[in-house]
Parts: structure tokens; C-alpha cells; sequence
């Protein structure tokens, strides 16, 4: 346990930040779910619609540090890709 008061308060930030993250990452999960659940249904249009949430969820967790820029790129490059093949 904490003993100094700086310590104390760095706890209470990291359980905040800790929940915080977590419940992000679910959004994440949650978004992937729907989107990975349309097109292995075939359902294109659904999978077209989910696809923008998941884009919307990946750039706010890049944005604070959650996932790396480059891996959030990358898998909105991916998911894209699987939508539309060249």
C-alpha cells in the first residue's frame, strides 16, 4: 500500500485512468464484434456501416495513447481492404 501522499494520489489516478482504458478497449471490442460478425455473415452493407465506429473508436484510442498511431492505421487499412479487394 501507498504510504506517501503522492503515492495515495497516484493510485486513485491509476485505477481512474485503468477503468477508463479498459471500458475504451471494450468500445474497441464491441465495434470489431459487429463489424467481424457482418462480413463473415456475407452482409457487405452492415459491414460497410459498422466500419465507420470502428474507425471513430481506433482514431480515439490512438489519440490518447491507448494503441499506437501505426497499429490503428493498420488496421483500419486491413478492415478496408477486406471490404473492398483490388
Amino acid at each position: 500500500m501507498p504510504r506517501t501522499k503522492t503515492a495515495k494520489k497516484a493510485l486513485r489516478q491509476n485505477v481512474r485512468r485503468r477503468k477508463q482504458n479498459l471500458g475504451r478497449k471494450k468500445q474497441l471490442r464491441d465495434a470489431l464484434k459487429t463489424y467481424r460478425a457482418a462480413l463473415a455473415a456475407g452482409k457487405k452493407d452492415e459491414a460497410r456501416a459498422a466500419l465507420p465506429r470502428v474507425y471513430q473508436t481506433l482514431d480515439k484510442l490512438a489519440k490518447v495513447h491507448i494503441l499506437k498511431r501505426g497499429k490503428a492505421k493498420r488496421m483500419k487499412s486491413r478492415m478496408a481492404k477486406k471490404i473492398n479487394p483490388r
